[in-house]
């Protein structure tokens, strides 16, 4: 799914509008229908709603979703927050419309009226400010924005919370933000939904399909992009009658070390469930009993050392590589790293230690392999490069990155953020809180070598590896729940995430 910054969504209404063609008034009429579905699908329809509408566009989305409440029978209460003497044509139209419902109670709010009582068992509908804003709230609607955050109640965002700002930071607003339990925005994720940082403003947000002009969505360019299956489908690779384990590719891990050898297996049942054909792990001699009892089905390599990785093994018969899970940073360790990027002309994927001695030795990154794949998450990644005044701000440090070296960036989190030498972004989909355990990265850099070696583009099994990895999670979480998550159980159901990759239509 493409993510359109504000301006875009502007010319993709426009659009609609001049080629479907549909009135203003009608494709408003149409947001409100899927927000009233919402509503009655998800809400208690014996509770009263309070519904805030300013004077523009927002505003006669509120009053539509409240004129189609009170004729259900739903009990509603309208707000007209006056903060501007002019009113956009479809907002007054749908005003007038809503004061011919019987028992709608709609009462204006100037900046001298009094503020609105607002229950606790009262569900609000804020429609005060769309994804339209310029400037920080101020005047009545700041102080509405603030009555309705000091409220005891849940709260249910239009489009956006209102004095949000959806393409950049939120962190130093001079006006207030509505902090919403629920956003539902229309047709597109807006970018400032996929950062930590406005999580309080946003809450659970859902995308409502509003029907905007297709060819519009298709031909449109963009940067950004939010990963669903309608991308993940085409990336996969389906499997042939004649085809054997040497078909699919080998993939060498360079992992682990005494007391971590744990992130190594981890690393390595992630490769072999995500599909190579063989793998091997180079690991310190100390580990060879514990990769050989947890997983026979992957071959040793055996370092000289005993307790940390000194060298590399020959890398001729792998077509993909992986290092850092459990490997520390011993300066023979460092050393290894620095000749592995020297040796080999193949993408490496970078997890953990390995990115944090690179985050020491700066210099070797510019010879790093084009193609290669970091995956860092916040702390690691402001090692290799600097630390960020803010989510956008960190965002753009990942894109000149990813840029400068010719690299793919998966920053972890909520939403992964995968960066590519193009500019290009895109946010991940899948996943969810039990996923932050011990153990979850080492799955993830497996499954990315497991997809490299299968011969997956570096892009493609980025893409695709984030998106297996949330999936398996959340499949894993259906079960577990969030609390008793574990690694493990990740694993365990990377072939049911496939399965249902596949067995549902684009």
């Amino acid at each position: 799914m493409k993510i359109l910054p504000v301006a875009g969504i502007k010319e993709a209404d426009a659009y609609t509008i001049r080629h479907e063609p549909i009135s203003d008034l009608d494709l408003m009429e149409r947001a409100a229908t899927e927000l009233f579905e919402w509503i009655m699908a998800n809400c208690d329809p014996s509770s009263q709603f309070c519904i805030f509408c300013g004077t523009g566009n927002n505003g006669g989305d509120g009053f539509v979703v409240g004129r189609m409440l009170a004729d259900s029978g739903v009990q509603v209460k309208l707000f007209t927050v006056r903060f501007s003497d002019k009113m956009s044509d479809s907002c007054k139209v749908n005003l007038q419309r809503a004061k011919s419902i019987k028992n709608l109670k709609i009462k204006d709010i100037y900046p001298d009226s009094p503020l609105p009582e607002i229950k606790n068992n009262e569900i609000i509908v804020d429609a005060v400010f769309g994804s339209g804003l310029t400037r920080p709230a101020s005047g009545i609607a700041a102080k509405v924005i603030d009555h309705i955050n000091k409220a005891r109640s849940v709260v249910i965002a239009i489009d956006v919370p209102s004095g949000f700002v959806c393409d950049e930071s939120n962190i130093n607003s001079k006006g207030p933000i509505v902090q919403a339990d629920y956003t539902l925005t229309f047709q597109f994720p807006k970018l400032g939904f996929l950062f930590a940082e406005n999580d309080k403003f946003v809450g659970h947000w859902e995308v409502l399909n509003i029907g905007l002009h297709r060819g519009y969505i298709n031909e449109v360019e963009v940067q950004n992009y939010f990963i669903l299956r309608d991308i993940i489908k085409p990336i996969i690779k389906h499997r042939t009658k004649f085809t054997h384990k040497g078909t699919f590719g080998h993939g060498l891990l360079i992992a682990g070390s005494y007391g971590k050898m744990g992130a190594c297996i981890l690393a390595a049942k992630a490769g072999l469930k995500s599909g190579a054909g063989l793998l091997t792990a180079h690991i310190p001699r100390s580990g060879y009993s514990i990769l050989q009892t947890a997983t026979p089905e992957v071959m040793a390599s055996m370092d000289t050392d005993d307790y940390v990785l000194s060298e590399n093994p020959p890398l001729a018969p792998y077509n993909a590589i992986a290092i850092g899970p459990g490997i520390g940073t011993d300066k023979k360790t460092s050393k290894a790293l620095k000749l592995l990027i020297q040796n080999t002309g193949l993408p490496i994927i970078f997890d953990a230690d390995a990115i944090n001695i690179l985050g020491e030795n700066k210099t070797w990154i510019p010879f790093i392999p084009k193609g290669s794949i970091f995956t860092p998450h916040l702390k690691e990644f402001e090692r290799i490069t600097n630390k960020a005044k803010n989510d956008f701000d960190r965002n753009k440090i990942q894109r000149e990155f990813s840029a400068k070296y010719q690299v793919y960036v998966i920053l972890k989190g909520a939403h992964s953020a995968i960066t590519c030498p193009d500019g290009s972004c895109y946010f991940n989909s899948t996943g969810n809180p039990g996923m932050a355990t011990g153990g979850s990265g080492d799955v993830l850099t497996g499954i990315l070598l497991g997809l490299m070696a299968q011969g997956y583009s570096s892009k493609e099994a980025s893409i695709l590896g984030v998106y297996l990895h949330g999936l398996a999670g959340d499949m894993a979480a259906e079960k577990w729940g969030y609390e008793a998550l574990t690694a493990g159980n990740i694993i365990h159901n990377l072939g049911k995430a496939y399965k249902k990759i596949e067995s549902h239509p684009y």
